[in-house]
């Protein structure tokens, strides 16, 4: 981790431990330096990384001053930067596809073994969420019920070790399902299918099928990551179509 990385999470824990608020000034650069047991120039680099990401606000003479609180420092320095990473590089895209087949696999079979009355009921609450979204074409929203109802299963588990995985994956997988969604969800034929993948989980969760559970979400990310493969490589042929069309003096 870099010196200003490790000065942002000292940062961070002044200001929750000082309970400051978003509009406070901080203290002053000598005074916070002595307080964080750092050298000046790695606070000044820290500070400017998270003015830069509009995270804290410098007025010239006056101080710098909060701007976004703690809590949502992570989405700022983690899942943002990420998020960049996934929709430019295909590649990432899919291992974080991958990850999800290794983890999300686990947390279906035992939440058809562990699930309750009541987990069982968060996971239909979701798969509802997501069809009325889809429904009235609001794919934020959608993306949000989608990965709410993958986190739902993890959390019917009742394995804290997976549910803490997915918990602090939350914001990528957010984010991978809203690409997955932005390029599969445009066809009305794989919007129907996904669909019927995600029932397909609920439904073996609710009838206690681990191995049927687990088979589910497994094909139904695989479907995923092979669909938008395949989207993928008709763009890239489209492109190419329309460079070699641009040169073509006939």
């Amino acid at each position: 981790m870099r010196v200003s990385d490790q000065v942002v999470e000292k940062l961070q824990t002044l200001i929750e431990q000082q309970n400051l608020k978003q509009g406070d000034r901080l203290p002053a650069e000598r005074q916070l330096a002595t307080s964080l047991g750092i050298s000046r120039p790695s606070l000044r680099e820290a500070i400017q990384q998270l003015i830069s990401l509009g995270i804290l606000s410098s007025r010239r003479g006056d101080g710098t001053y909060i701007q976004q609180l703690p809590e949502t420092w992570s989405q700022q320095l983690i899942v943002e930067p990420i998020s960049h990473l996934m929709q430019d590089d295909p590649h990432y895209r899919f291992d974080v596809q991958e990850s999800r087949l290794v983890l999300e696999g686990g947390t279906a079979w035992y939440a058809a073994l562990r699930s309750t009355e009541a987990d069982r009921a968060k996971i239909h609450q979701y798969f509802d969420e997501i069809s009325y979204h889809q429904a009235h074409g609001d794919s934020a929203a959608a993306a949000v019920a989608d990965a709410n109802f993958h986190l739902a299963i993890a959390e019917a588990s009742h394995n804290v070790v997976l549910i803490q995985m997915m918990r602090s994956l939350f914001d990528l997988l957010q984010y991978n399902v809203f690409l997955g969604r932005k390029k599969v969800y445009e066809h009305p034929i794989s919007a129907d299918l996904l669909s019927d993948q995600h029932f397909q989980v609920m439904d073996a969760i609710d009838r206690k099928d681990a191995q049927a559970a687990r088979d589910a979400v497994c094909g139904h990310i695989e479907f995923v990551i092979d669909h938008v493969r395949s989207l993928d490589e008709d763009e890239a042929r489209q492109k190419r179509a329309t460079r070699l069309n641009r040169i073509d003096p006939t």
